[in-house]
């Protein structure tokens, strides 16, 4: 049940993202009088799932030929619309212009008033930007009309009485579980999200830290802490102290699974030492990784020992049940206006930008290849239980990842075809259509390669835990 939950949160979002964007496209062809043959939302390679033609009356559209007097013609075109039954994205088929149809046919009649190829460039360039666009104002206006709605929700570090929770991995940096960070980079901590993404993607690296003796010592970072975070999978570095904990899922083939953790397990002891904290759990565990070590675990009401062996980064293979008990007075929901939240809207949305390009470097190491996933890591993003606040969330996040990556100067891509469009801007020439045909095949290539990398990635991370 859980898996068709997030399916169907996953197909809903991008149903509405990929529509919205195409319409991104549609309008502003229109408005140029340029004829559009369909609207599709998801692929139909040889057949669709739904489909219908719609005549579009336009009316008379006037144009003058060189060399001759004004001339009418009546523009009378049809669209077909549909519903593709590969979820892939959707397209818009603009009458001459080179696409993902690869239909050239066309182009090798003279070109009609009404064709993409008879635009001047500048509108040509709004109808290509014109999906970009629309998402990632899309993404901006959901942000602002969520935290109008529910408030933004953050955990304030310096209200958590126990201390935070820090990755083992800091201890080599003197900042231990039950520090608390005062500022970063001399700026007042309010949120322990901005915490977490300032030293792995804002460049955050002098932490003004108070230890649990009530010492405070500044730290200073070397610049590459962000790349030995990523490469030691120590992220999220800090979180909130949990006195409760529990096995909320066991990953199927892990060493957890072969030990014989089962869920609503609670572990009491790791290598003889009592974890009454989730954070001292994870220390004890990452000490060993690696090796084999030995817990205490109760369930229902027996105390079971259990010996498993611990992966290379410090993990068992297991997701845990936390709950914040003493520190609950840290979460801190803050309402806005209306008008409030379009400036709180916009800044989140800013940095979610900025963030998602910042943490592309990461994408160029060995870790990073690995970790890029296909639709079941984006399913994975949204909740076993319907959520409105978190779908919307999410939603925003993918129509401002689908912004960004449609803008990238590859071929096929909408980014491609502005490149295209810039150098004849620039040089007063138009790109050889053999070109434009050669650079879409290797678009196409391209994105179908990198997206069966990623789903094959996913595959191996479900047969291969």
């Amino acid at each position: 049940m859980d898996f068709w939950i997030k399916a169907a949160q996953l197909f809903l979002s991008l149903a509405i993202l990929v529509t919205l964007h195409e319409f991104g496209h549609f309008i502003p062809a229109r408005l140029f009088k340029t004829r559009i043959e369909k609207f599709y939302l998801f692929f139909n390679p040889w057949f669709s799932l739904f489909r219908f033609k719609k005549v579009n009356g336009e009316g008379k559209t006037a144009w003058f030929k060189k060399g001759s007097p004004k001339e009418w013609k009546e523009d009378e075109s049809t669209t077909e619309w549909g519903i593709g039954w590969l979820p892939l994205g959707g397209y818009v088929k603009i009458a001459g212009m080179i696409d993902e149809s690869m239909d050239k046919e066309q182009l090798k009649k003279p070109a009609e008033p009404w064709e993409f190829r008879s635009k001047k460039p500048w509108q040509r360039l709004i109808i290509m930007i014109g999906g970009v666009t629309v998402n990632l104002l899309l993404g901006f206006l959901i942000y602002i009309l969520v935290i109008f709605a529910w408030g933004k929700t953050d955990i304030n570090p310096n209200k958590l009485s126990n201390g935070l929770s820090v990755h083992p991995y800091l201890a080599k940096y003197h900042i231990v579980s039950g520090d608390k960070v005062i500022s970063v980079n001399k700026q007042a901590v309010t949120s322990l999200e901005d915490l977490n993404k300032g030293i792995l993607l804002r460049g955050a690296r002098v932490f003004l830290v108070q230890h649990s003796d009530g010492t405070r010592e500044t730290i200073t970072f070397p610049e590459a802490i962000d790349k030995e975070l990523f490469q030691a999978g120590a992220f999220p570095a800090f979180g909130p102290r949990s006195t409760s904990f529990s096995v909320d899922s066991v990953i199927k083939g892990g060493f957890a699974a072969k030990a014989g953790l089962m869920k609503n397990d609670k572990i009491l002891v790791v290598n003889g030492r009592k974890t009454n904290y989730f954070d001292e759990f994870q220390s004890e565990i990452y000490k060993q990784r690696g090796k084999t070590t030995e817990m205490l675990v109760k369930r229902v009401n027996d105390t079971i020992a259990i010996q498993t062996q611990v992966k290379s980064d410090g993990t068992i293979g297991f997701q845990s049940s936390t709950k914040l008990l003493e520190d609950s007075t840290a979460i801190e929901t803050n309402k806005y206006s209306f008008f409030q939240s379009i400036a709180v809207g916009f800044t989140y949305g800013s940095n979610t930008l900025s963030d998602y390009v910042a943490q592309l470097k990461f994408i160029f190491t060995k870790k990073g290849a690995s970790s890029i996933g296909g639709f079941a890591a984006i399913g994975n993003m949204f909740p076993a239980a319907w959520d409105w606040q978190i779908f919307w969330m999410n939603t925003a996040l993918l129509s401002i990842i689908l912004a960004f990556m449609n803008i990238l100067p590859i071929p096929a891509l909408d980014g491609g075809h502005v490149v295209f469009l810039l150098y004849e801007m620039i040089t007063g020439k138009e790109a050889p259509q053999r070109v434009l045909e050669i650079a879409q095949y290797i678009g196409i290539v391209l994105l179908l390669g990198l997206m069966l990398y990623a789903n094959g990635n996913d595959l191996v991370k479900w047969l291969f835990p």
